[in-house]
């Protein structure tokens, strides 16, 4: 499997981590029967809860982006370097990105969703050029 292939793996790994986590966290404010049921009128979620919610959705989005990408230059036949190094970016970046949102740190986090969207336009680049 190439390096682009296994990043991808790992994006859908941290995808799956972020799921965990937002379901823990509604878990834990809400309870494990009111979490389990219709979840109809749940109260506003928790602020942790809602941060898991946010990166959950956000993590889906870029992964939406991410796939194709490399699934696109894996069928072309298209890996190098600068492939290579974008899928480990988008990855490494979206864990950073991931961590530093999810502990609230202020001012750090748009930093890694930049890193991230490097890789995705190195990768790009690579389809194009």
């Amino acid at each position: 499997m190439t390096t682009e292939l296994t990043m991808l793996v790992m994006g859908v790994g941290l995808l799956m981590l972020s799921l965990i986590i937002q379901a823990t966290a509604g878990v834990i404010s809400n309870g494990l029967v009111t979490q389990a049921g219709s979840r109809d009128g749940l109260p506003e979620p928790r602020v942790f809860h809602a941060r898991a919610t946010r990166l959950r959705a956000n993590m889906m989005e870029n992964l939406l982006l991410f796939a194709p990408l490399v699934l696109v230059a894996h069928l072309a036949g298209i890996t190098n370097d600068m492939t290579v190094l974008g899928a480990q970016l988008f990855v490494f970046g979206r864990l950073g990105h991931g961590i530093i949102y999810l502990a609230g740190w202020p001012l750090v986090r748009p930093l890694f969703f930049a890193i991230a969207w490097a890789g995705l336009i190195m990768i790009a680049s690579q389809l194009f050029g």
